[in-house]
């Protein structure tokens, strides 16, 4: 059976390499981490793990070949992927990794296509009775609004815009613009990190709030087991076809008792060392499903109120040319 795990895109994700190093040596399992970048020298994360592949761009035709093959070279059980433009073509190819005795931990590809369309993520928080902001019509936009692109990721793209003058003509006509409501005083924004086990059941979801943003990613954070796990407890059982970890974003007005969802990124997302470290074990819990064949329950044991302070880090890499 093949035991070694791959970290697709690596880039920064330094922690989350670490983390699954951490657990396979925790479970004394003969296995070795890998990773892929474009450029694997420049990766900080690729200089942590045993060995590092240049790959090319997920856009290039032969992608998923030259993922395989690597698979099998390598004799990889686990495939993990980290960036969202990834994802759909991952999981139009699930079955034939599977096939071969590889597992990538991705959500069916139904979800993953309502998941990269915001639009349609509106529809399915509708449908889990979550509640998000108004999406407005761009023939009857409502100011302020925000205004993102219905495919983005990582904030870019993204603008309030307070005022009519603010809005572009080159913005109305951009077919990926959408708008929606204003979401800004007396909320709080959170991440709430998500695990789907193997069979799509729920078993564990972590609410960090947000407390600094640095370049799109989390920079000061705090878990928070209160009135933003109490909404979720009931209606996230409801997300089907989702496998391993779930970010979901959203706002909270504890005043008010409002919520607005903004988005499921089905992927690890750029926090999660933060829920990691609460005991939110996800790595783990992959090698034990899936490369160990073992079931997980329902964990709610996590830390609650543990604040995580970020700072810049180096990785060191000698003889570079």
């Amino acid at each position: 059976m093949k035991k070694n795990i791959l970290l697709l895109s690596a880039g920064r994700r330094v922690e989350l390499a670490q983390a699954f190093r951490s657990e396979i040596t925790a479970r004394s399992l003969v296995a070795k981490l890998f990773a892929t970048e474009m450029r694997p020298e420049f990766s900080a994360a690729c200089q942590v793990v045993e060995q590092s592949f240049k790959a090319p761009r997920v856009t290039d035709p032969a992608y998923i070949d030259y993922l395989l093959t690597t698979c099998l070279e390598w004799e990889i059980g686990l495939v993990v992927p980290t960036i969202d433009t990834e994802l759909l073509l991952l999981s139009q190819n699930r079955e034939r990794f599977a096939a071969n005795g590889i597992h990538i931990v991705i959500s069916d590809e139904e979800l993953v296509r309502v998941c990269r369309d915001k639009r349609l993520t509106a529809d399915l928080f509708a449908q889990m009775g979550i509640d998000s902001p108004k999406i407005y019509p761009r023939e009857n936009i409502k100011f302020p609004c925000f205004a993102k692109p219905y495919d983005g990721s990582c904030s870019i793209g993204a603008l309030a815009i307070r005022e009519p003058q603010m809005l572009s003509d080159a913005m109305v006509s951009d077919e990926k613009m959408m708008f929606m409501e204003l979401i800004e005083d007396g909320f709080d924004e959170y991440t709430v990190d998500a695990y789907f086990d193997r069979h799509g059941v729920l078993a564990c979801f972590v609410p960090r709030q947000r407390l600094e943003i640095r370049a799109g990613e989390i920079s000061k954070g705090v878990t928070r087991k209160h009135h933003v796990y109490e909404y979720l407890l009931e209606k996230l059982p409801a997300l089907t076809r989702a496998r391993g970890c779930i970010t979901l974003q959203l706002f909270s007005n504890p005043k008010t008792g409002r919520f607005a969802a903004l988005e499921i990124n089905p992927r690890f997302g750029g926090g999660y060392p933060l829920s990691y470290s609460a005991g939110a074990n996800y790595p783990g819990w992959l090698i034990d499903e899936y490369l160990l064949e073992r079931d997980v329950s329902f964990v709610d044991s996590w830390e609650s109120n543990l604040l995580m302070l970020r700072y810049d880090a180096k990785v060191l890499v000698h003889g570079a040319v």
